[in-house]
């Protein structure tokens, strides 16, 4: 489809691109053009087209378009055990309420989950999720069903999933369907065998691919590696030759500036998760020292079971907020460079360079903020209005793949969320039974 939209606020997320008024065209799932209407006669003779048949043509109201967020780190399926496993300790939290009733899930079960996950991420924005969970093939299906796009990592450890099955899934799932990729992945340090570390480390090596995993969450993860390999979990997964050709750690509360250093120089992400880290007592984490060491920052939500709220408003106030709780500095990590984590940040370390930006030739993966509201104004400084006061509330309209599937309140996917709701509700029913 050809769609038009004008009458708008553009932030680009473009380095050094102040936000300014004009027109955003889509054409299939593209963006043809992203200037101002002054601009945009220059570009039709560039084009050497006389005019553009539109399919609709949206009036923007002065609204603000953007590129969409990239939650980096979730688990979709754990829709489930929102509200169901709370108020424990991570450990506790994990051996005693997760691992249990996952262990009765189906790839089915998990394929409908995702879909109520994906509502939720739609309302908030969220135009690419980093899955890291039980079965990719059906959660990139629902991903497919719902147009959402989808990153997911393996999560491999001695319990479930596999080298082999890490193996399958890269060489399946990569080039299956334009909204799917797969990146090698584990789950923890402390879940594999060095052994089973290896073979991945050798894997991602033949393949020339990142690896990704949760790393340094906690206290109690950092100081049991040492006991075990005598290194933070940083170094130990370094010397078996793990992040050559870079990657990502999720959480990353308990970095050392050795690791952080180190990092720098293997292209890892980190992935903060402050919603999550929050809830489970695991920690702040050391924004600003990431920050200060040159490292690529994005945000992720965690999953629904340890957060429980998959929305990017909270995650951005909390990366800013927590971060000057933890430095006594209200001046750390300022709200724009928050904005950055979750968008430009993110889709690198999601490999998703093509859905960094709002410009010319990217993906047509963005959003529409509703300005006429009065959490967002006056209109002093709109970025920061998004990270200190924006909400969900604010979403007007979410595209992906130049697909509306969010609109003033209403879903444009396959499903009605009502089936959708009815049925997550079926599924933990039967298995807490």
């Amino acid at each position: 489809m050809n769609i038009r939209f004008y009458n708008a606020l553009i932030l680009s997320m473009e380095e050094d691109r102040p936000i300014f008024k004009g027109e955003v065209w889509v054409k299939d799932e593209r963006i043809l053009y992203a200037g101002t209407s002054k601009d945009k006669d220059i570009f039709l003779e560039r084009l050497q087209e006389p005019c553009i048949i539109w399919d609709e043509e949206i009036d923007c109201q002065g609204n603000l378009l953007m590129p969409g967020f990239k939650n980096a780190h979730t688990h979709s399926g754990m829709t489930l055990l929102r509200s169901y496993a709370d108020d424990l300790p991570l450990q506790s939290w994990l051996n005693e309420q997760v691992f249990p009733i996952e262990a009765k899930m189906s790839a089915e079960d998990v394929y409908h989950l995702t879909k109520l996950a994906i509502l939720e991420y739609l309302t908030s924005g969220i135009t690419a999720i980093f899955e890291m969970y039980l079965t990719p093939e059906s959660i990139g299906q629902a991903c497919i069903d719902m147009g959402m796009r989808c990153v997911q990592a393996g999560g491999v450890n001695n319990f479930s999933q596999s080298a082999e099955l890490l193996e399958k899934w890269y060489e399946e799932l990569n080039g299956k369907h334009p909204l799917l990729s797969f990146l090698p992945g584990f789950h923890a340090e402390y879940t594999c065998s060095k052994e089973l570390l290896e073979r991945i480390a050798a894997f991602a090596q033949k393949k020339k691919a990142p690896v990704y995993m949760h790393l340094s969450e906690t206290e109690a993860e950092v100081e049991s590696c040492i006991e075990r390999y005598g290194m933070t979990p940083g170094m130990f997964l370094n010397s078996l030759g793990m992040f050559e050709h870079g990657g990502g750690a999720y959480h990353g509360v308990w970095l050392t500036e050795e690791e952080m250093a180190l990092f720098k120089e293997k292209n890892v992400s980190v992935v903060t998760n402050p919603g999550s880290n929050t809830k489970l007592a695991s920690g702040i984490a050391p924004v600003s020292g990431f920050l200060k060491a040159g490292l690529n920052v994005a945000i992720g939500t965690d999953g629904p079971a340890s957060n429980n709220c998959l929305d990017m408003f909270r995650e951005m106030f909390l990366v800013t907020g927590l971060a000057k709780l933890k430095t006594k500095d209200a001046s750390a990590v300022d709200a724009v460079e928050v904005l950055k984590m979750a968008t430009r940040n993110g889709a690198a370390a999601m490999k998703l360079q093509e859905a960094d930006v709002l410009a010319e030739g990217k993906l047509a993966d963005m959003i529409m903020m509703d300005l006429h509201m009065p959490n967002m104004q006056p209109l002093n400084n709109i970025a920061k209005n998004i990270v200190y006061s924006g909400s969900k509330q604010n979403v007007k309209m979410t595209m992906i793949h130049g697909k509306i599937l969010y609109r003033d309140g209403k879903f444009y996917v396959p499903d009605e969320p009502e089936d959708i709701y009815r049925k997550a509700n079926e599924i933990i029913n039967r298995l807490k039974g």
